[in-house]
């Protein structure tokens, strides 16, 4: 599940107990002021934390945290974000800022590629590249490197998903879920297969006919 941490502190038991072993988490400064301007939300970022915290304590293992950098409003904010979540046993995951849509004003000159982010990351902690978790996967894989120089399992590791300069759309095997029940196979779909509707046509509960309609997609 995506988040953007806002009601996590509260359902993090709830969705643990539902059957929730993942949760990536938005945020995209640890400044208030930059979050905001960011995202345009009206609770702080020490929400967000908390509803990290409860997901930990809830038991959920899988915890990552996605990161949109944009050149001139909160690369700043790169370093800041990768000391906090050193060792927290949270995966800190590094985003290309993207044109998903017609709101977000994108233009080239805002994106910040990934490999400038790793050079200017491993200028100050120390990097190692890590084989890929598996096929399809979106994020290249980067250890915080030990006094050895190898990785050093306890202090955790980034991603960083080069979505414009790196574009990995050839094997994307991704689908996402929307809230109210759209499939969509891509961040740049403009519309969805109905899965509610799927659902509320059912007489009885059809496992074998959701998982057709969705195999069909």
């Amino acid at each position: 599940m995506t988040t953007n941490g806002s009601l996590l502190a509260r359902k993090a038991a709830a969705l643990k107990a539902a059957g929730l072993n993942r949760v990536t988490v938005s945020l995209d400064a640890l400044d208030d002021r930059v979050f905001k301007r960011m995202n345009d939300v009206d609770f702080p970022v020490a929400k967000v934390l908390e509803g990290i915290e409860a997901a930990q304590a809830a038991g959920i293992s899988n915890i990552k945290v996605n990161m949109v950098v944009q050149r001139g409003v909160n690369d700043h904010e790169v370093l800041p974000m990768a000391r906090f979540f050193q060792g927290t046993g949270v995966t800190l995951r590094f985003i290309e800022f993207m044109d998903v849509g017609s709101t977000n004003g994108w233009n080239l000159d805002a994106v910040l590629p990934s490999a400038e982010l790793v050079r200017r990351l491993s200028e100050h902690m120390p990097l190692v590249r890590l084989k890929g978790s598996s096929s399809g996967e979106t994020a290249q894989r980067w250890g915080y490197a030990g006094a050895d120089g190898q990785h050093e399992r306890s202090l955790g590791e980034i991603g960083v998903i080069g979505s414009v300069t790196q574009a990995f759309f050839g094997d994307c095997n991704r689908a996402r879920l929307s809230t109210e029940g759209g499939l969509f196979t891509c961040l740049f779909a403009g519309q969805g297969v109905d899965l509610r509707r799927i659902l509320r046509n059912m007489t009885t509960r059809d496992d074998e006919q959701l998982a057709s309609a969705i195999a069909s997609v």
